[in-house]
């Protein structure tokens, strides 16, 4: 079930930019970015905090933190700082991911940033953990990012090697991983997880609602440009990260970050479907090696969280 709810957070994901392609004219990604998160993260705070609180009233006081563990009087500011963190990781994402696509064209933008995710989170993970990756996530990661590079290249786009674009990109990657493994600590520790999203969603709508003066979002007065921003807000943040949360907590930070893989391939079939774009013979065998990947890592992830740590800190 954690497997197949990180899936489905990818599948949310993969909406983005078809939802986008399908919206009014006059927006801009930055606008859009901004406004889907003050949206997605008020109400990913809203709902997280709603099922921790019910959480909470099931558990005994010598159980896991609660709604009320936000305050820095409990666990110290470790927690806190870890929950702020990732709201702020959450907000960066998007500036730096379409800095890089921007720069550098979507194929490689989207291509680098999904691409080092898995492999960024699989790194911090080991870093801080002495958690070894298995051998089925090497192979499963390995055959989802070469699916990822086929696909991106296969699609057409001619993109540079612009080095701002490739930082902006790498960051967006590394945004993500550091998102995935603040939360499995902070799940490590006992967390509850709706506690943990609810206070990155709290976190990232706070930060961006600083922007809104600063875009223009008069695309907002069309129903088209209304209804974008309620579904990239609602479904590609507060449902698509409530699901990958506790679809965390029973995996590695790695084995979920690899499993949103399955981003691109929504977004594929999603523009041959809805959008009526055509891919070439490579970008079809991306397709096919990338679902083998993901295929791969949901097979071996049936047992929890394998293997155990070397060492993990108190």
């Amino acid at each position: 079930m954690h497997v197949l709810a990180v899936l489905a957070a990818a599948v949310l994901f993969g909406t983005t930019g078809t939802s986008q392609a399908l919206g009014p004219e006059g927006t801009t990604p930055l606008s859009i970015g901004v406004m889907r998160m003050v949206i997605g993260g008020t109400a990913l705070a809203l709902i997280a905090f709603t099922l921790a609180a019910r959480h909470a009233r099931r558990r005994t006081d010598k159980d896991a933190p609660t709604l009320r563990s936000l305050a820095p009087g409990r666990g110290g500011l470790r927690p806190l700082g870890l929950i702020v963190l990732t709201g702020a990781c959450l907000a960066l994402y998007q500036p730096l991911f379409f800095l890089g696509t921007a720069r550098n064209g979507v194929a490689v933008g989207t291509v680098v940033a999904l691409g080092s995710a898995p492999i960024l989170a699989g790194l911090l993970e080991w870093a801080l953990t002495r958690r070894m990756p298995t051998p089925t996530w090497m192979g499963a990661t390995a055959l989802a990012t070469i699916g990822v590079v086929l696909l991106g290249f296969g699609g057409g786009a001619s993109g540079g090697t612009d080095p701002l674009g490739l930082a902006g990109s790498v960051g967006a990657g590394a945004s993500f991983a550091v998102i995935a493994n603040a939360q499995r600590r902070l799940l490590d520790d006992g967390w509850d997880p709706f506690t943990v999203v609810g206070g990155m969603g709290a976190s990232s709508a706070v930060l961006c609602a600083f922007a809104l003066p600063f875009v223009d979002l008069a695309w907002l007065g069309a129903p088209a440009g209304l209804v974008m921003a309620i579904w990239l807000g609602l479904a590609t943040i507060a449902v698509a990260y409530v699901l990958f949360t506790w679809g965390l907590s029973g995996l590695t930070a790695a084995t979920a970050a690899t499993l949103t893989l399955g981003e691109p391939l929504t977004a594929s079939v999603l523009g041959i479907v809805v959008l009526g774009e055509r891919l070439s013979a490579l970008a079809i065998v991306g397709l096919m090696v990338l679902a083998a990947g993901l295929g791969l890592l949901a097979w071996g992830s049936r047992a929890p969280r394998d293997p155990a740590p070397f060492a993990v800190e108190a």
